[in-house]
Parts: structure tokens; C-alpha cells; sequence
């Protein structure tokens, strides 16, 4: 009699290599989400660090003022703008600006550039609530981030004004 034989897999080997398979997706995937979630910080910082650098400069060309802001798009035009030496916009004949070519960075957590304006002189400890991506405080020049993530870090890198 003739031996017949069959090429493929048994059963028992597909399940053994699904499982192998399910270990390796289960340390490796939690690895890229680290980083991923690592990358989005280190631009954070990165933004927070451009921001606050161009908050101080703008404070050094404006006789110690911050820019003034009751909204988010006050802030946004006084760095990306030209100003007088009083911080009323000049785009024409201002001396002073602008700070920021492209505006407000985005919050790489949340994905928004938009300002909520705080008032008062405590140092948030908290996101606001809202969508936008940063709070400001035009008394006190605090600039950070409207994001959970960056009050779960106990605020590792909080404003150094």
C-alpha cells in the first residue's frame, strides 16, 4: 500500500503558532505605546519651552508685561504680530515682534492650539475642562498645558517663572 502525504499544518500547530504569535503581540504592542506616549511628552516640553522663551522676551521688550489676553486669540496675535512698546498691535510700524511664526503650538496630547485665559494668581492644578490645548494666565504669565497628562506627571516640568 501507498503512504499518502499530506503537506500543511495539523491543527495543533496552527493553535501553537496563534498563541506564540499572541505572546509576542502582547510585549511588543505595550513597548510602541510607551514610546509613543514618551515622543508626545518630549514635544510637549519642547512646545512649553518655546512658548515660555517667547512669553519672557516679549516681557523684556514690553517694560516687564506680559501680553495681554482675555481670550485666545489675544494671545495668539500679540506673539504672532507686531506691537508697540505699550503691546497694542501695530502689524505695520510695530518694533516688537512677533515671537512666534506659526502661532501657538499644537498640545500634542489633545491636538488643539487654542488658549483658555485663567485669571487669579494660584497656579492651576488641574485642566480646565474645556477642549483647549493650553492655559494662560496674562497676571502671573503661567503657561501650561490644559491636559490630565501633564497634571498625572505632578507637573515634572512646571512653569519657571
Amino acid at each position: 500500500m501507498k503512504k499518502s502525504r499530506r503537506s500543511g499544518l495539523t491543527l495543533i500547530e496552527v493553535v501553537i503558532v496563534a498563541i506564540i504569535m499572541a505572546v509576542l503581540a502582547a510585549t511588543i504592542i505595550p513597548q510602541f505605546s510607551a514610546s509613543t506616549k514618551d515622543a508626545k511628552m518630549s514635544n510637549l516640553k519642547f512646545n512649553l519651552h518655546i512658548v515660555r522663551s517667547q512669553l519672557e522676551r516679549y516681557k523684556e521688550q514690553h517694560s516687564g508685561v506680559y501680553p495681554p489676553a482675555a481670550a485666545n486669540t489675544d494671545l495668539a496675535n500679540q506673539l504672532t504680530e507686531k506691537t508697540d512698546q505699550n503691546t497694542k498691535l501695530d502689524p505695520t510700524n510695530g518694533a516688537c515682534g512677533p515671537y512666534l511664526q506659526d502661532g501657538i503650538p499644537l498640545n500634542p496630547f489633545n491636538n488643539s492650539n487654542t488658549v483658555a485665559v485663567i485669571q487669579g494668581t494660584a497656579e492651576p492644578t488641574a485642566p480646565t475642562g474645556s477642549t483647549d490645548g493650553w492655559q494662560y494666565n496674562p497676571t502671573t504669565s503661567w503657561f501650561f498645558p490644559n491636559d490630565p497628562e501633564y497634571f498625572r506627571s505632578n507637573g515634572s516640568f512646571a512653569n519657571p517663572n
